[in-house]
């Protein structure tokens, strides 16, 4: 079986997925945008940047340093560049002898810059740019079709390649088509009965009708553009701040409106301007423990943060200095903090006070103003308008730039967050841009609008000698790495051994409005004794046994508590919630089982003098026969006044000791919640009999696997993520045992299947992880290696062996 290993890893070298190990994993120490840029532009760019470049060197970009021949890369002694800063001859000297020399530690950087590969950030540039993006949505007139493609898009770039004396790319065949698609729009590979479905129709439509029926997967799209928002939005379910509460989630407000196709501009308002603690968590960011930087206090991370997510602007240069690479200014980064501050906000530049203070602007005034002196609130709806403004074109290009890179592997502007450069076709892009607009800032009609164009449907291109962004030129869509959650989603489809629940505190389901107009609230708001002067802080045990006849399916509860709970369902942590208007949902298939269940809710109140208190919980256990248990809070669920002690998530509940609890006359607030927002939830919780979908690697919490595949922390706002696998990468994945226990995994309950013939089952396996039929060398290979009696091991083998091609780990 080595052969077939030691065959499929030299196909992975060869494939170009592997980055060259010395230029991808070699720390990067020095802060080009802090340390090198100013060294530069002090000593540097006057003579060798802009339209100046004597002797023939430019600093301009990376490109024109690397072709200049004055650095060695991992060797600066050799570099003619750092001869020059270090001689002491005055006609050789940089800068110039009439001129100061850099200081030591000044070449100390320069030194150790160039040995680690000469970083330099994306976008930065010296060269004299006059672009400027407009403000406004500019209307695009489409060029007459070519050869009767008549879809908008395909008008645009056909008149692009056609100018250029390019070809037109080549359309792609239904089995890449479907791979490409279905992984596109919902991040999994086609099942091998839809492709069977699929080949055999006959419908000039078809692909249209197939993406349709996609984007109609509401779940399917949901957990999908999960991992997308989560990278824009700063969003995960552990990390950095969650352990000391200086930071909360958005999960389940943006799961609901993935759900919903939530329009973008009503997603944004929501964002900026939160009206309610579910979606808040975007803006309040990171608060981080001890002493920070200027740069790191909540009101300049919402600066940085708005200004990248919805205007693909970086202002994190902005937020210490004028920036280096762009227009903005420290005076404007701190103009968009001070929206969320309490008041005007002194200027710092490099973390140094500068006695000046700046009051809340807007960076674009031609839209309108900030009323600096209203109350933070209504800033903060003011900019949430002012954001998604009809005429604000620079808002709706960012995202639709951002959903292009998503389907076709680069930006109409490249970088994302580097808005202020001029995209390759500035028609396509405003085009887009329009028709966001006119759709109601509805996302999943551009990603119809592009999927369905023989652009995106063409075969992808290969980049020859390209390697200067700066340079680019339009050839067809270009090939993408899968994502780390699209990779171990597609393992789990193929050897099905996916994990049995989802860590993202959010509930996979969708209820209809009939679901919802038709679920009643039967429960009662329950508490000990005194429910309605609850002393501040009285702490209680609530408890109920529901017995389960058969192994559950589906079904799930809705809970709140005034003020706040933790659940356990036999002695285990599973729920736990500190605002009771907004209720708590959770999926219970995988926390029931048959027999008797215990739920008990440590429950708390809160405020500063006896007040009301009330838990208020209801749900529903489904099985396979449809049938369902029934339960909710009432009058037969008990209370236990000793609290025993939390160790590890688990909790051991008293055996004796349980007494009636006492049915609470709700308060009027408690009421409105429950009929505005719990039935709602209660109505998701509980729909949708049977299996549930797959669990989904986007609503799981990070692990070093997913790391190795390229998923961020997430302490950061990420817009791009790497394109390429290192060779340590590589390395990394063929020894996780994750990997090879999903291997083992499938390979077992392949190998238990009643299979015609080795053959089939190889048939089997390219279908479902290439989407087509392999070829005769490689059914051949497979064979021989697998040899007529199929046997777990070797099964093992060539599943690994196929999960690591290029073929599959791309999205081409």
């Amino acid at each position: 079986m080595k052969s077939i290993l030691l065959g499929f890893f030299a196909l992975l070298m060869g494939g170009g997925l592997i980055a060259n190990a010395e230029q991808q994993t070699t720390a990067k120490t020095v802060d080009f945008a802090h340390q090198i840029v100013p060294i530069l532009k002090q000593n540097c760019i006057t003579c060798h940047g802009g339209r100046e470049a004597e002797g023939d060197f430019s600093l301009n970009t990376r490109e024109d340093v690397l072709d200049s021949g004055m650095v060695e890369l991992d060797d600066a002694a050799a570099s003619h560049l750092l001869e020059l800063i270090t001689t002491d001859d005055p006609d050789e000297q940089m800068p110039p002898s009439d001129r100061p020399r850099l200081s030591a530690e000044e070449v100390t950087l320069i030194r150790r810059w160039i040995d680690e590969g000469l970083n330099w950030d994306e976008g930065v540039t010296f060269a004299i740019t006059t672009y400027d993006p407009p403000m406004l949505p500019r209307a695009v007139e489409l060029p007459p079709p070519h050869e009767q493609r008549l879809h908008p898009i395909d008008r645009l770039l056909d008149h692009y390649l056609t100018e250029r004396g390019l070809p037109i790319p080549s359309p792609i065949t239904d089995e890449v088509f479907l791979r490409r698609v279905t992984l596109d729009l919902i991040g999994l590979l086609p099942a091998v009965e839809t492709r069977e479905r699929f080949l055999a129709g006959s419908n000039p439509d078809r692909r249209d009708r197939m993406i349709d029926e996609l984007l109609a997967d509401n779940v399917a799209y949901a957990d999908h553009w999960m991992s997308f928002f989560n990278d824009l939005l700063r969003n995960d379910y552990s990390g950095t701040g969650f352990i000391t509460g200086g930071r909360r989630q958005i999960s389940q407000w943006l799961y609901e409106s993935l759900l919903a196709n939530k329009p973008f501009d009503q997603m944004t308002r929501e964002l900026v301007a939160p009206p309610s603690d579910e979606s808040r968590g975007y803006i309040d960011g990171i608060k981080w423990r001890g002493t920070v930087s200027a740069g790191q206090t909540l009101p300049i991370q919402f600066s940085q943060s708005i200004s990248q997510s919805f205007l693909g602007i970086n202002m994190k240069c902005a937020s210490c200095h004028d920036s280096f690479t762009d227009r903005w200014t420290l005076k404007q980064a701190y103009g968009l903090a001070a929206i969320y501050a309490d008041g005007p906000l002194e200027l710092h530049r490099c973390d140094l006070p500068m006695g000046e203070y700046q009051e809340a602007a807007w960076l674009f005034p031609e839209l309108g103003e900030i009323d600096a002196s209203a109350p933070r609130d209504t800033r903060l709806q003011q900019l949430a308008g002012l954001m998604t403004h009809p005429n604000n074109g620079r808002y709706a290009r960012t995202i639709v730039n951002r959903l292009w890179h998503r389907m076709m592997g680069r930006g109409l502007v490249h970088p994302l967050d580097a808005m202020q450069t001029q995209p390759w076709n500035e028609d396509v892009l405003d085009f887009l841009a329009n028709e966001l607009v006119s759709s109601g800032y509805d996302l999943k009609a551009i990603l119809r609008l592009i999927t369905t164009s023989q652009a995106y449907q063409s075969a992808s291109a290969v980049e020859e000698g390209q390697t200067s962004e700066n340079g680019y030129v339009y050839r067809g869509p270009r090939p993408r790495r899968m994502t780390a959650e699209q990779y171990l989603d597609s393992v789990w489809q193929l050897t099905q051994s996916a994990p049995t629940k989802i860590q993202a505190p959010v509930l996979r389901s969708q209820a209809s409005p009939e679901e919802i107009a038709t679920t009643e609230l039967k429960g009662s708001w329950i508490w000990g004794p005194n429910a309605m002067r609850s002393p501040a802080g009285e702490e209680l045990l609530i408890r109920k046994v529901i017995e389960i006849p058969a192994g559950a399916v589906g079904g799930g509860l809705m809970v709140t508590c005034d003020n706040e709970f933790q659940l356990f369902i036999n002695n285990r942590e599973v729920l736990a919630a500190i605002d009771w208007t907004q209720p708590a949902t959770l999926a219970l298939r995988d926390y029931f089982k048959r027999g008797s269940n215990m739920l008990v809710f440590r429950v708390k109140n809160a405020g500063a003098s006896p007040n009301a208190a009330g838990l208020y919980c209801q749900g529903q256990v489904k099985f396979k026969d449809e049938s369902a248990v029934n339960f909710a809070s009432d009058e037969s669920w008990e209370y236990h006044t000793n609290l025993p002690a939390v160790r590890e998530g688990r909790m051991s509940a008293p055996g004796a000791g349980w007494k009636p609890v006492e049915v609470v006359a709700p308060v009027a607030p408690w009421t409105s919640m429950l009929e505005s927002t719990g039935r709602q939830l209660l109505a998701m919780a509980v729909t949708g009999a049977g299996e549930q979908p797959l669990v989904r690697a986007s609503l799981l919490k990070n692990t070093p696997l997913m790391q190795s595949l390229g998923r961020p922390s997430r302490d950061q706002i990420v817009s791009m993520r790497p394109n390429q696998l290192t060779t340590l990468e590589a390395i990394d994945l063929a020894n996780q045992a994750e990997l090879s226990d999903a291997f083992a995994r499938g390979a077992s309950r392949l190998a238990n299947q009643t299979w015609p013939s080795t053959n089939a089952l190889i048939d089997h396996l390219y279908k479902a992880a290439l989407s087509r039929e392999p070829t005769a060398g490689e059914r051949e290979l497979f064979r021989n290696a697998l040899g007529d009696e199929i046997e777990s091991t070797r099964l093992q083998d060539a599943l690994w062996a196929i999960c690591m091609l290029p073929e599959f780990m791309l999205v081409r």
